[in-house]
């Protein structure tokens, strides 16, 4: 039995990033070989190769400018490993999430521009600088945006799939997803204010158009709006942690979709994140530089030279 006074357990938080990492590793080699992935196997090569190169070069780069030692270094392999677990993540989600044909180029750019952004759109939280878009979704919104040609195919998930098939998969990974997020995220809220919100304008949109409610809510169900949810809208590195801003991020997502899908915008999901996460990286920016001007003139550096300026 415990003492009264031992310490409680805290989970690694990398252990959340290696679970996801994984998730997604054997749900890429599932979809090869049984869903039915319409990608090639190069796709899933070229991600993975632009996503390790384009890590360890940004890192670099980052480190001497800021005259630092790079975060790979130091630690043996296992913190190299961790180290590339995050690029691993977004390479291998825009290995399925993007349908470039034959052009694999515009994969390498996507994976490539998902991970420079991290180094680029920033801001300081909690004392460090932090990225405040999410990686893959930014990547895709962007790729959509500049080459209108390429897609994203919801029903190539699960082309080889039928019957109850259909339905064990997506429930297994609702369940995992749940899992991972009541264990290492902490994102439940999120998921909750954004299913809620979704449902409540889905609802309104039906009773105003007259169209079924079923019908409104169908696309919920797919597995392209599953991963959406478990896996993309509550990434801990771009999402709030307080329960009241989960709430308010999960439903502003939900808002900013039904804005873009009566204005029929495609690939709604995608720039519904882009839009909630860029709109929360300024509300940062701005407190950031509210806070610094107000410490500045409370300051006594600050008053005196406001005094000598009078």
């Amino acid at each position: 039995m415990p003492a009264p006074n031992a310490a409680k357990k805290v989970r690694d938080p990398r252990n959340g990033l290696r679970t996801s990492a994984t998730l997604a590793t054997v749900f890429t080699l599932l979809g090869h070989t049984v869903f039915g992935f319409e990608q090639s196997w190069a796709t899933v090569g070229v991600a993975l190769a632009t996503g390790y190169a384009s890590a360890l070069l940004f890192e670099w780069v980052d480190a001497w400018a800021c005259g630092g030692v790079p975060n790979f270094m130091g630690g043996g392999a296992r913190k190299l490993i961790d180290f590339l677990l995050p690029a691993h993540m977004t390479s291998i989600t825009l290995s399925f999430l993007l349908y470039t044909y034959t052009e694999l180029w515009i994969t390498a750019f996507t994976v490539a521009l998902s991970l420079g952004a991290k180094h680029v759109l920033r801001v300081r939280q909690r004392g460090r600088l932090q990225h405040f878009m999410n990686p893959s979704n930014f990547g895709v919104a962007i790729t959509f945006a500049l080459f209108q040609w390429s897609s994203v195919l919801p029903w190539s998930f699960t082309t080889n799939l039928s019957g109850a098939a259909d339905w064990i998969v997506p429930l297994v990974i609702v369940g995992l997803g749940t899992r991972l997020n009541l264990l290492f995220t902490s994102r439940l809220p999120t998921i909750a204010a954004w299913l809620l919100s979704f449902t409540a304008i889905g609802a309104f949109r039906a009773w105003m158009l007259g169209s079924p409610w079923a019908a409104e809510m169908v696309t919920l169900t797919g597995i392209p709006m599953v991963l959406f949810t478990f896996y993309m809208i509550t990434d801990p590195q771009t999402s709030p942690s307080a329960p009241k801003s989960q709430l308010l991020y999960g439903s502003s997502i939900a808002v900013a979709y039904a804005v873009l899908l009566v204005l029929q915008v495609q690939y709604t999901m995608f720039y519904s994140v882009a839009l909630v996460c860029g709109l929360r990286g300024l509300y940062l920016g701005a407190s950031n530089l509210w806070a610094t001007l107000s410490e500045r003139k409370t300051s006594p550096v600050g008053v005196l030279q406001s005094s000598t300026a009078a």
